[in-house]
């Protein structure tokens, strides 16, 4: 029996450290440390409202700043007109609403505090209280963990002869040594994603310099 097509994305950011730059913080309720670049990009564009393990987000924003210029640039890949003009279409059209926006580090950090499930960005230099900083998984170091040993998934025959398919996109963390610590549902049909999280957790990547997060996707095709 052919093995589910498989298909590995590998999705990061890196965020410097230097003066400008930012750190993004969370309400200490959030159950995750680490996020993907593109996870953030899409909670603060409205694309989603929640975590994998279905914690409700709400983004947090400065009104102005090096630090909101940084996250614009570096995150969301837009200036704050465009973004003002997406999120204006997004309230005409009923799909969203305007976020929440702040005007200084310490009031982004006192509203993401006392917020379930806020999640902001503060300058590089803040002191966080009372939040946690979510690590934000870089680039260059997925880049460098290589699959060594991955395990196909298994096609629950019930699933295949229903002609059942579909995408599972899960979250995955590689510990420096390269074995998988945690795997995380993403979307997909549950069912798939039980045995796809079965065989995800056997994978071994290449040894890196630290833990990193990577997004896989992988598709159940019953055509295959």
């Amino acid at each position: 029996m052919k093995g589910p097509k498989l298909l590995l994305v590998v999705l990061g950011l890196a965020i410097n450290t230097q003066a400008g730059d930012v750190k993004v913080i969370a309400n200490s309720r959030v159950s995750t440390n680490t996020i993907s670049a593109q996870e953030l990009k899409g909670i603060f564009l409205e694309e989603r409202n929640s975590l994998g393990d279905g914690t409700h987000v709400e983004p947090v924003l400065q009104k102005n700043g090096a630090a909101h210029q940084a996250f614009l640039r570096q995150v969301l890949g837009r200036n704050d007109d465009t973004l003002q003009t997406y999120y204006r279409t997004l309230v005409f059209t009923g799909r969203g609403s305007m976020p929440k926006a702040l005007g200084s580090d310490a009031e982004v950090m006192a509203y993401v505090a006392q917020t379930k499930g806020a999640i902001g960005y503060v300058s590089a230099e803040t002191t966080p209280e009372g939040v946690k900083v979510l690590a934000i998984s870089s680039a260059d170091n997925n880049a460098e963990r290589r699959l060594n040993t991955r395990v196909e998934p298994e096609y629950p025959a019930t699933l295949r002869q229903l002609r059942i398919g579909g995408t599972v996109r899960l979250r995955v963390t590689i510990s420096a040594k390269g074995n998988v610590e945690k795997v995380e549902l993403l979307g997909g049909n549950p069912i798939l994603a039980e045995t796809a999280i079965a065989a995800v957790k056997q994978w071994q990547y290449t040894a890196g310099r630290s833990r990193t997060v990577t997004e896989v996707s992988i598709l159940f095709d019953p055509g295959r």
